[in-house]
């Protein structure tokens, strides 16, 4: 192969879904190309050319225009022009259309152009399914499949999650009867060597009682030992089933800040699976991080173990979790945190004088949030509370943020902390907060819907916050103008779908030639799922659980939310890999990526991510 072709044949094989070729194969598909030069302003597909062809750009840049004028794309060296195949399968299926009742195509500059006829890219696409599917799937599908393949991975490289719980749990499971003593309990404990004891009333399961409850609903209430187990044991246990995977354990015990899980199988008790159980085959994970918070005592050993946060992030990442199971962990260990912050807090200062639920708010609260964020939070307090109370709350917020800082979590810029008494507040105060961002949708009320309607109970009173939640839900379905207003404002984060040459870049700065992950990619979808939740009245508060629920919906079709969660999955991945890199490197974490960090076939999977958003963004938009 000469000079020239042996160039050319190195530029194609850079680009997806030739990439993936043999190089035999390449070299008959560099031999039928054909070479044009247009200069600007000239008609494009070339003069001269009638069948459908698929144009590589070589050098220059064109723009693909919508019937009705419209800017579709602009694309720049290495990319296809989708002219002749923009309805799918056109160049594959041999499809006579013609450009103009496609896309009007304009040269931006002068032109060097490879073209291959679509007969010959059909006959290889027999051979080759990656090059015909790759030309039969929109956006929408080509992001589909290749989450699919991430999924795959992902199951395949962790160990929890392709291990079955059966292969941690112990059996059989220690019981005792209701009817029996704590004391007898406790003694059956010592003897056995258990930490915990499934309670049994006609051989059925009806509780669990741990050393723990022993220590905390007995001893440290004074309650006598010859009482019946059943009078301290917590009802309702959680159960998992044998069949699911032991990371399904692990992130269900996270979730519920318990040690001990009972497993089933038909439905009947099989055995228990403990945190020890799977901290012995995964080191540094969400649970064992958990443990070892709660039994901190100070604010400095909390400081200690704050660093390895990071490690897990890095951790996970290299396993292949994906950036929601991710997001779960690491916020899982912030609410661990903060709830022995306020523990610490409630030791120092007393007993609270009135109930409060402590609330975090933003990607804390969502479940998303990524190693040593900074800080949203907020108190809601029972209107019982009198105007001396709100010393002890004073306190209470001071000591927890405070905490919360020494670990690596940073002041809110905003200051939208409990330490700020505008956002500690008694639920009468909420419940107006929440009607007047509503009723009265001005810029400042938008603001902060995007935050604090993202909350979730840390600790305390978790009904406070949901009274609130309820009543604002009916307000926000009622409410078109509001959802209409927020709409608007949500669509002013746009995706860098203009792009010229391959992306809009950031043009100074330090973080130049980079894209912003999280706001012109992540913040739009959250924006999105939000939207929906509030008008559809949906409760949840995690940006993929929102988007599901509100799927079939007047909100968002079924597709469209399976699409939207797929480009969000993306974007998340890209995300968590590009901060455990950083990470690793001892650089703080940040979400500014430059496109060079990864492949040709990446890119053009985070075109199609963008231009998924941009069409739920574009929906939006004529609702409203």
């Amino acid at each position: 192969m000469d000079t020239e072709l042996s160039e050319i044949s190195t530029f194609i094989h850079s680009i997806p879904p030739f990439d993936s070729l043999p190089k035999q194969v390449l070299a008959q598909l560099v031999r039928e190309l054909t070479i044009n030069y247009v200069r600007k302003g000239d008609d494009f597909p070339p003069k001269g050319i009638n069948e459908p062809r698929l144009y590589i750009l070589r050098k220059g840049a064109i723009s693909c225009l919508s019937a009705d004028g419209e800017l579709v794309s602009r694309l720049g060296e290495g990319d296809l022009c989708d002219a002749f195949y923009h309805s799918d399968a056109d160049v594959l299926s041999n499809n006579q259309t013609t450009v103009e009742s496609q896309l009007n195509v304009h040269t931006d500059e002068d032109c060097l152009i490879y073209s291959v006829e679509a007969s010959i890219l059909h006959e290889i696409g027999e051979h080759f399914p990656c090059v015909s599917d790759y030309f039969s799937q929109n956006s929408a599908q080509r992001l589909k499949t290749k989450m699919s393949q991430v999924n795959e991975e992902a199951i395949l490289s962790s160990t929890l999650m392709n291990t079955s719980v059966s292969n941690f749990y112990q059996s059989p499971v220690a019981s005792i009867s209701a009817e029996q003593t704590i004391q007898q309990a406790a003694v059956q404990m010592t003897e056995q060597g258990y930490s915990c004891l499934v309670v049994l009333e006609n051989d059925n399961p009806v509780g669990i009682v741990t050393d723990k409850d022993i220590r905390r609903r007995c001893v440290a209430e004074g309650l006598s030992t010859s009482e019946v187990i059943s009078a301290i044991m917590t009802r309702d246990m959680c159960t998992i089933d044998a069949k699911c995977n032991a990371y399904d354990a692990l992130m269900m015990m996270t979730a519920k800040h318990i040690h001990h899980l009972p497993v089933t199988k038909y439905d009947n008790l099989v055995g228990m699976v403990t945190v020890t159980d799977l901290i012995n085959n995964e080191g540094h994970n969400a649970i064992n991080l958990s443990g070892i918070i709660n039994k901190a005592n100070t604010v400095a050993e909390l400081k200690e173990i704050s660093h390895l946060l990071p490690k897990l992030q890095i951790r996970l990442a290299k396993l292949g979790s994906s950036a929601d199971h991710v997001g779960k962990s690491v916020s899982a260990i912030t609410m661990a945190f903060t709830k022995r912050l306020i523990e610490m807090a409630e030791y120092k200062y007393g007993q609270a004088p009135v109930p409060y639920a402590w609330l975090a708010a933003g990607s804390q609260a969502r479940q998303e949030q990524l190693a040593h964020s900074d800080q949203d939070n907020a108190i809601i307090i029972c209107d019982s509370m009198n105007r001396y109370d709100d010393a002890w709350f004073e306190s209470l917020a001071t000591f927890v943020c405070d905490g919360l800082a020494e670990c690596g979590f940073i002041y809110c810029p905003g200051d939208i902390m409990a330490t700020n008494p505008k956002w500690r507040q008694p639920q009468k105060v909420w419940h107006k907060y929440f009607s007047d961002w509503v009723e009265t949708p001005s810029p400042k009320a938008l603001l902060n819907s995007s935050v604090f309607f993202d909350l979730e109970t840390i600790y305390g009173d978790a009904s406070l916050l949901n009274k609130v939640r309820k009543q604002l839900l009916i307000k926000t379905q009622k409410s078109t103008l509001f959802i209409a207003h927020l709409s608007k404002n949500a669509l002013n984060l746009r995706p860098p779908l203009g792009f010229f040459r391959d992306f809009v870049l950031k043009q100074n700065g330090k973080h130049r030639a980079t894209l912003d992950l999280k706001h012109n990619g992540i913040a739009p979808v959250v924006d999105l799922a939000r939207i929906y939740a509030l008008a559809e009245g949906i409760s949840a508060v995690n940006t993929i659980e929102r988007i599901q629920q509100a799927a079939g919906t007047p909100s968002i079709t079924k597709a469209s939310a399976e699409n939207l969660i797929d480009a969000y999955e993306f974007l998340g991945m890209l995300r968590v890999e590009h901060q455990a890199k950083e990470l690793a490197r001892g650089e703080s974490a940040d979400n500014f990526l430059s496109p060079k960090e990864i492949s040709k076939l990446e890119r053009e999977h985070l075109k199609d991510a963008f231009k998924v958003i941009k069409s739920l963004q574009d929906a939006r938009q004529s609702s409203y």
